[in-house]
């Protein structure tokens, strides 16, 4: 088991804080609401959220992360709940706790800062530190046993698919070669492979960030978990709810952007049918913005640079709106 108690404090930075939490719209009768932070982190989020609502309103966060969960205990609220899970459980876990609706969610996907800046988390090449990559050590395979029993195929997949890696191939066989000699089972070794194999780059990237990103969603499941996550939230949405979403990388956003797309539109029926206005399907989402972080936010957490934030709102039945 981790030691929780003597894991070192990294700071972090909470990206789009006021925005996101202002996107949930937990205003007036609102404040009294039901809301989930899927991705409870270092809490910024939440405190913030916790401070907006009102004595009757009711916080569950989740998160994988047992140096997140440890510092979610802290929070001695009667209106939150942490919950050491992913997202992607969000329908039995609100079944379990009897909640049929929330009036509002936030995703901020992704890994922290201080996952980053923890080298013994093995996320980050700048530094050296055990290959894991885990989210949650508490389960699952690491990323260095991963390597050390995929097939060169599985790996090139991965890192072209998740990574959007142009030298997929060349990395993979690389791996392979290097596995044969000794197990690669630190950051620093795995930067190197890559290091050697990806002649050039675009400026001011390192080379191993592709392969880093492409092992580390791959492990987590964090694409397929937010898919999952999004239909299931998408159901217990009241409405009027909001839907807010944090994403880094293009595969998220592609993937929030497009669920949110296919909620928000319909195709439109053949104009020569006989159909009355009240009987056309409608759309059951209405897409309220994007976000992207300001010049001053990016100045001050570089790290906030690539965030994008789409906002969604649950639209009444036909008939219902007010």
């Amino acid at each position: 088991m981790t030691n929780l108690q003597a894991a070192p404090e990294f700071p972090h930075r909470t990206v789009l804080l006021h925005e996101a939490i202002d996107g949930l719209d937990c205003s007036g009768a609102r404040a009294d609401g039901v809301y989930v932070d899927g991705t409870f982190g270092r809490g910024g989020h939440t405190r913030l959220l916790l401070q907006r609502l009102g004595s009757g309103g009711r916080l569950l966060a989740f998160d994988k992360d047992l140096q997140a969960i440890a510092g979610a205990r802290s929070i001695a609220d009667p209106r939150f709940e942490i919950v050491h899970d992913s997202f992607a459980t969000f329908d039995s876990a609100l079944a379990a706790r009897g909640i049929d609706q929330v009036d509002g969610v936030l995703l901020d996907l992704g890994i922290s800062s201080p996952q980053v800046d923890d080298a013994t988390r093995g996320f980050s090449f700048r530094q050296d530190g055990p290959l894991d990559m885990r989210m949650d050590t508490s389960r699952g395979q690491s990323a260095a046993e991963w390597l050390a029993v995929e097939t060169e195929q599985k790996i090139e997949k991965v890192i072209r698919n998740y990574g959007e890696e142009r030298f997929a191939f060349q990395i993979a066989k690389a791996i392979a070669a290097r596995r044969a000699i000794e197990p690669i089972s630190t950051t620093r070794q795995l930067a190197e492979i890559v290091a050697r194999t990806v002649k050039t780059r675009e400026k001011g990237k390192d080379p191993a960030t592709r392969t880093f990103q492409a092992i580390r969603i791959f492990i987590n499941q964090e694409l397929e978990e937010l898919e999952v996550g999004l239909h299931a939230i998408y159901q217990r949405l009241a409405p009027n709810a909001r839907l807010v979403v944090i994403s880094f990388h293009s595969l998220e956003d592609r993937i929030v952007k497009q669920f949110m797309a296919s909620k928000a539109t319909l195709p439109q029926p053949d104009r020569r049918l006989p159909i009355r206005a009240v009987d056309l399907p409608q759309p059951e989402l209405k897409l309220i913005g994007r976000v992207k972080p300001s010049a001053e936010e990016i100045a001050a957490n570089p790290r906030a640079r690539s965030a994008v934030m789409r906002v969604a709102q649950r639209l009444p039945a036909w008939g219902a709106q007010a």
